[in-house]
């Protein structure tokens, strides 16, 4: 077990493991620290005003995706289970997973230090300072599933610490983009992988054959992104824009990406919710950064704009922050995917999945990798997605809201594309649960 010094934190590994031991479908990912919540859904104290340690919002909801298509209604650690060996970090360790956070922080808030990234990214995912500290507290949680027992992975070095300890895992690959290290144990016959598309598909074979890995095409499935069935659902009430206030979700990332950008888009934006009547409403998403939550407050005082409550519809501008990722993530499901006509966001994996799949249109800020260029590429090719023009969003808006004669505006067709998109991008969770279900009687 790994050394924690906090009683009740021995209590909540002790728990996770015996829920994983027991359930229907385990679930591990790697993504935050929800330690409070851990807490709370276990019957013991908890202090909502304790920050999370966030690295993905995307590896976090789509673990929940999955379990919320199992759970139906109610949370049902009988039928599956979801965990982050983040939480159990040792104390001796924990100082790799905070230094993690705040090198992906630093370069979430500063574009000219992109040029780091792809760096910065191999040390994160790949070496060793964040896989030391998830580690032991992964095999210990996993120690007693039977081996004959299937794993749902949805992050790679969860999936590969298992891989290694032969495990039998279903890996989730969640970008339509391989990377090298998610072939590693494919030759492994208790591996297999759930993939974006067939191109993705492609990609992975010919990865795994120029390593000279031999990767069996018929363990390779091919399910489409997993999407919470909230958001599915918040779908079918959702109707095109087009006439009176604007929609606009904008959205930050786990690690609070694209500040600089946001900070521009707001100082454009909200001035012209002063107008009468105003073209827009906007919500932000500030997800768990206080720094972002702060700005927006000082942009919102800086443009003499009040800020709403959560659940003001009506609002021109409303705020959604919380300091850990659980509750987060419950705010924008509630509040943004139902509410907005369309996003304005890095096109993550998890993100713009999101908002399309609620049938929102989107406005793309810079992508962070080859994958989030894949993502763009893929909405822009469904008439769904546009990049954002940063330094001029309200002329931008302005001719994507406007029809000529009876046409439709590019804003009502984006749309109406998102609402008719194609199973493969509503239905990955199912397909996901499908899989997992065949693998476990296999």
């Amino acid at each position: 077990m790994p050394e924690l010094y906090d009683p009740i934190l021995v209590q909540t590994l002790k728990k996770d493991r015996q829920f994983l031991e027991e359930t229907d479908v385990p679930i591990v990912t790697v993504s935050a620290s929800f330690k409070e919540d851990l807490k709370g859904f276990q019957g013991y104290p908890e202090v909502e005003t304790i920050p999370d340690v966030v690295f993905s919002r995307a590896h976090y909801s789509m673990a929940v995706a999955v379990a919320t298509e199992i759970w139906k209604s109610t949370i049902n650690p009988k039928k599956a289970w979801v965990v982050d060996p983040t939480n159990h970090v040792s104390h001796d360790n924990w100082s790799t997973i905070v230094l993690t956070e705040t090198i992906g922080k630093t370069l979430a808030r500063n574009p000219i230090l992109k040029l780091l990234k792809d760096f910065v990214d191999t040390f994160a995912r790949q070496k060793l300072p964040i896989l030391d500290g998830i580690t032991p507290p992964l095999l210990y949680l996993t120690e007693k599933i039977p081996k004959n027992k299937t794993i749902l992975s949805l992050h790679i070095a969860a999936g590969n610490i298992l891989a290694a300890q032969g495990k039998k895992v279903v890996q989730v690959i969640t970008d339509p983009h391989v990377r090298p290290e998610y072939v590693d144990h494919a030759a492994l016959s208790s591996m297999e992988y759930c993939v974006f598309d067939e191109p993705t598909k492609l990609e992975f074979l010919e990865i795994a054959a120029v390593r000279n890995i031999k990767a069996d095409p018929n363990r390779i499935h091919v399910t489409g992104p997993p999407i919470d069935p909230r958001i599915i659902r918040a779908r079918a009430k959702k109707h095109p824009w087009r006439s009176g206030p604007l929609k606009l979700c904008i959205t930050t990332g786990g690690l609070g990406t694209n500040k600089q950008e946001i900070t521009k888009l707001l100082d454009q934006l909200l001035p012209e919710l002063r107008r009468r009547p105003s073209k827009f409403q906007i919500l932000v998403y500030a997800s768990t950064h206080l720094d972002i939550h702060d700005l927006v407050l000082e942009l919102a005082e800086k443009h003499r704009v009040s800020i709403s409550s959560d659940m003001d519809k009506s609002a021109k501008l409303r705020l959604l922050y919380h300091p850990q990722i659980v509750d987060a993530n419950e705010l924008l499901i509630e509040y943004g995917f139902p509410w907005a006509h369309g996003f304005i966001t890095k096109p993550s994996g998890d993100m713009a999945y999101d908002a399309a799949a609620s049938g929102s249109f989107l406005l793309t800020l810079p992508e962070w990798g080859v994958w989030e260029e894949h993502i763009r590429e893929i909405f822009e090719q469904k008439s769904i997605a546009r990049e954002a023009r940063i330094d001029a969003i309200v002329p931008q808006l302005n001719v994507l809201m406007s029809s000529a004669g009876k046409s439709q505006s590019w804003i009502e067709k984006a749309q109406h594309n998102a609402l008719r998109l194609e199973s493969l991008f509503l239905d990955g969770t199912k397909e996901i649960v499908k899989l997992i279900s065949t693998s476990s009687k296999a």
